[in-house]
């Protein structure tokens, strides 16, 4: 398999708008006309309908799940490259005009997929800063960014900039949010 196809098939398996197309399909609303704006999971939750952010959250991790067994099982030398091509069509989809999530979700798919550790040490770590704060956005943030350090120093070092480059993504889609969190004036999650 070809290196463009396997960029261009993760792309496209990655900047399918689950959020979008549920909130379309079962309550008949545009997502990105509502809260944030963003099509993720966390602002589907916010129309109320939690099962929808649920689904969302579940199929923003499988898309980046499913594309990426098949790539580490029969081409594992393009499993970075897939993995951040799946993140980027999450981040700028094509179908709407390059304005997608925020990619945690499926950064979560990806993780697991490239190391299951590195999935259970995200999702650790956002848990605890969740609790603790009650910010989706700060929760993100700082388990985005524990993902390289642990990398480095408990893993090895050889790919810890691949994990840079994605908190260094994340960073960006959470730029509002830094801001908000900033100012004292992020609003605190609900997930259940």
């Amino acid at each position: 398999m070809e290196l463009g196809i396997v960029i261009l098939l993760s792309y496209l398996m990655g900047s399918i708008p689950f959020g979008f197309i549920l909130t379309k399909i079962f309550l008949k609303k545009d997502i990105r006309e509502i809260g944030s704006g963003n099509i993720g999971a966390t602002n589907v939750m916010r129309t109320g309908n939690k099962m929808i952010g649920y689904i969302t959250l579940s199929l923003d991790i499988l898309k980046a799940i499913i594309p990426l067994l098949i790539i580490k099982f029969n081409h594992p030398e393009f499993l970075l490259i897939s993995a951040l091509s799946i993140f980027l069509g999450h981040v700028f989809p094509l179908w709407l005009k390059f304005k997608g999530g925020k990619g945690v979700a499926t950064y979560v798919g990806m993780l697991f997929c490239i190391n299951y550790i590195l999935g259970f040490v995200f999702i650790i770590c956002w848990l605890i800063i969740f609790i603790i704060f009650r910010y989706s956005s700060l929760s993100s943030l700082i388990a985005s960014l524990t993902i390289p350090m642990y990398h480095f120093f408990i893993i090895d070092n050889n790919n810890y900039y691949f994990f840079i480059i994605l908190f260094i993504l994340i960073f960006f889609t959470h730029r509002e949010n830094v801001k908000r969190l900033i100012n004292n004036t992020e609003s605190k999650t609900k997930i259940y």
